[in-house]
C-alpha cells in the first residue's frame, strides 16, 4: 500500500495575501506530494483557492484586534481546526498567525511548525525607551511561546534573523533566510523606460503610514519647491485594518496636488512600472522584503528606498539603487533628483537590479528553498 500524502496547512490572515504572495509555493508543494489546506479569512478569493484543488478553511479572525476576548476566540478556532485537520506540517505566515498558530500547534500535537517571519513590525524599528521596554517584554513572551524543538523559522532579512535569534535564543540550525516571496521573472520582465521628459516616480504599496507615503508626498513638495519637480504615481489602496492607514479623502487630496496621481488599486503593477522611471518606497521599518521593490527591480527600475530592514536586502547602494534615512523628505527628494538627472546612472542601476533579482529573488529560488526547508524540518 502506498503511504498517504502528507498534509500541509498554510495559516494566513487574508485570502488576498495568500493569493498574491504564496500561491506559487502552494502549487509547488502540491506538486511535491503534499495535500494543501489554506486557512484564512475569506473575502473574495475562496472559489479561486478551491479551484486550485486546495482545501479551504474559512476563519473569522481579523488581522488586527485590540480585543483579547476576540483573540482567544480566534485561538480556539485554530486549535479546533488543527485537531480536525491533523496536519503533518503547518506554515504560519506573518506574526499573528505565527503566535496564535504556534500555540494551537503545540496544544494539538502538530509535529512540524514552520514560522514565516515577514517583518518584525513598526515596534521593533523604533529606538525610544518606551519601545525598548515593550520589546524586552514582548521578546520574553515570544520566547516562551515560539521556541520549541518542533518550531522552525523562515526569515526574510538578516536584521530580523539576528534580532530574534539573539532575543529569543532560537538555535541557528532551526532557521533559514529566504529573501521575500519571490517574483516570476518571466512575467516581470525588463520594460523599456518611458520617454524622457519630466521624470516619473512610482510607489506601489498599501497606503498606510508605516510605508512612509506622507514622506514621499513631502519629498515631492520639496522637489517642486526647489524647481526640480517629478511626476508621482501612488498605486495602492487604504487598509482599513491598519491603524496608520490614510483615508481615501486624504489620498484624493494628495492626488489633486500638481504632479501627483493616486491610481488606487492596480491589478497588474507592470502597467505602473511601464510608466515610471524610478521606483520609490519610504517605509519607517517593519518590512520583510518589499515585494513591490523586487517586482520593480525585475522590470528594470532603479530604486530609492529608506535604509530599514528589508529594503536593505533588495537595494545595494550604488549598484541598483539609493538608500536614505527614514522620515527624511529632503534626503529622499535629493536621491530622486540625482537619478532623475542622470539617465546613464538610471540605466546602469536598472540593469544591475534585474541581475540581483534573478540571482536571489526569483519565484523559483524561493519555492525551491522553502520546500527544501520543509524537508529539513520534517526529517529532524
Amino acid at each position: 500500500m502506498s503511504s498517504p500524502r502528507p498534509k500541509l496547512l498554510y495559516l494566513v490572515t487574508e485570502d488576498w495575501y495568500f493569493w498574491s504572495h504564496r500561491l506559487a509555493l502552494a502549487r509547488a508543494a502540491r506538486g511535491a506530494g503534499y495535500d494543501v489546506v489554506v486557512a484564512t479569512r475569506v473575502n473574495a478569493l475562496g472559489d479561486a483557492i478551491r479551484a486550485e484543488g486546495f482545501g479551504l478553511a474559512a476563519l473569522g479572525w481579523r488581522r488586527r484586534s485590540r480585543n483579547p476576548f476576540r483573540e482567544l476566540l480566534g485561538l480556539n478556532e485554530i486549535i479546533r481546526l488543527y485537531r480536525r485537520e491533523k496536519p503533518d506540517i503547518v506554515h504560519h505566515i506573518a506574526m499573528k498567525p505565527v503566535v496564535l498558530g504556534t500555540i494551537a500547534a503545540r496544544l494539538s500535537d502538530v509535529p512540524t511548525v514552520v514560522n514565516g517571519i515577514m517583518g518584525l513590525g513598526f515596534a521593533f524599528s523604533l529606538a525610544n525607551d518606551g519601545k525598548r521596554v515593550w520589546r524586552t517584554l514582548l521578546c520574553k513572551i515570544l520566547a516562551r511561546i515560539l521556541v520549541h524543538p518542533s518550531a522552525w523559522f523562515i526569515f526574510q532579512n538578516t536584521d530580523d534573523r539576528e534580532v530574534l535569534c539573539q532575543q529569543l535564543q532560537i538555535e541557528a540550525k532551526q532557521t533559514t533566510l529566504i529573501r521575500g516571496s519571490g517574483v516570476d521573472i518571466e512575467r516581470f520582465n525588463v520594460l523599456e523606460f518611458p520617454p524622457e521628459g519630466q521624470p516619473t516616480v512610482a510607489v506601489v504599496s498599501r497606503m498606510i503610514g508605516i510605508k512612509g507615503i506622507d514622506t514621499v508626498i513631502a519629498a515631492h513638495r520639496a522637489a517642486r519647491n526647489a524647481g526640480a519637480p517629478f511626476r508621482l504615481l501612488l498605486a495602492g489602496e487604504p487598509d482599513s485594518a491598519n491603524p496608520t492607514s490614510f483615508t481615501a479623502v486624504q489620498l484624493s487630496a494628495w492626488g489633486a496636488e500638481p504632479g501627483v496621481e493616486w491610481l488606487g488599486r492596480v491589478d497588474d503593477v507592470r502597467t505602473v512600472w511601464h510608466q515610471a522611471h524610478i521606483a520609490v518606497l519610504a517605509p519607517r521599518g517593519g518590512e520583510g522584503v518589499p515585494l513591490s521593490l523586487i517586482e520593480a527591480a525585475a522590470c528594470g527600475r532603479p530604486i530609492v528606498a529608506t535604509d530599514v530592514p528589508g529594503c536593505r536586502e533588495i537595494v545595494a547602494p550604488g549598484k541598483n539603487g539609493i538608500l536614505v534615512a527614514p522620515d527624511s523628505p529632503g534626503a529622499l527628494a535629493n536621491a530622486i533628483g540625482k537619478l532623475a538627472r542622470d539617465v546613464e546612472m538610471r540605466a546602469r542601476l536598472a540593469a544591475a537590479g534585474r541581475i540581483i533579482v534573478g540571482e536571489g529573488f526569483s519565484e523559483r529560488s524561493v519555492v525551491t528553498n522553502t520546500l527544501a526547508f520543509y524537508d529539513t524540518a520534517r526529517s529532524a
